[in-house]
């Protein structure tokens, strides 16, 4: 057994070594504002996943640009993806977002595989999505520009190791191997991506 004092001198050294307090989540409450503010392009900037088949594509994926264009029902977007997964770009442009305004989660479908999330939103230039699949952790960050500042970056990567993930687990994207973008060479008015 200790005694007391070397108890006392070992106790700023036990609570030096706890992790920081790490603030939750908060998700956003959808309103009439914001789907609206979802549309658009964004520039996907890194993540983590233990979810497999998520974990599987963020280890091969380079660079990825997506956008949110409304559906044919008023609960539903469409979304392309265009990406470079290791040396070969791929353009997706079958999925579908559903919106649950009740719950405010949103819900991505493709081949019949749904993965679900919530919008955290500091900021109306970033889009931070806490992802819900099967009780494995996930969080993304995509921004309207691939220049996100060092600030924003530190605190995404201090939420990511709040959530128990370690650098070897954060994966990035490179504008360095970015694929060609088709709704770059159309007006700004546009509202959907025009595939050629």
């Amino acid at each position: 057994m200790l005694p007391p004092l070397a108890l006392l001198l070992a106790l700023p050294l036990a609570l030096a070594a706890e992790p920081p307090t790490c603030a939750p989540l908060v998700p956003v409450t959808f309103d009439n504002t914001t789907i609206p503010g979802l549309l658009g392009h964004w520039v996907y900037i890194m993540g983590s996943s233990r979810y497999p088949p998520h974990l599987a594509e963020m280890k091969a994926l380079k660079h990825a640009v997506f956008s949110f264009y409304p559906g044919s029902h008023k609960d539903e977007l469409n979304v392309t993806e265009i990406m470079r997964m290791n040396e070969t770009c791929v353009v997706r442009n079958t999925s579908k977002i559903h919106v649950f305004s009740e719950n405010s989660t949103l819900a991505h479908v493709e081949n019949n595989v749904i993965s679900t999330a919530k919008v955290i939103q500091p900021d109306k230039d970033l889009l931070i999505l806490n992802h819900l699949n099967s009780g494995f952790p996930g969080l993304s960050l995509s921004a309207r520009t691939p220049n996100v500042s060092k600030e924003h970056l530190e605190e995404f990567r201090a939420q990511l190791h709040c959530l128990g993930f370690t650098d070897d687990e954060i994966f990035f994207t490179s504008e360095k191997v970015a694929c060609p973008v088709p709704w770059e060479k159309t007006g700004e008015g546009d509202t959907e991506p025009h595939l050629e």
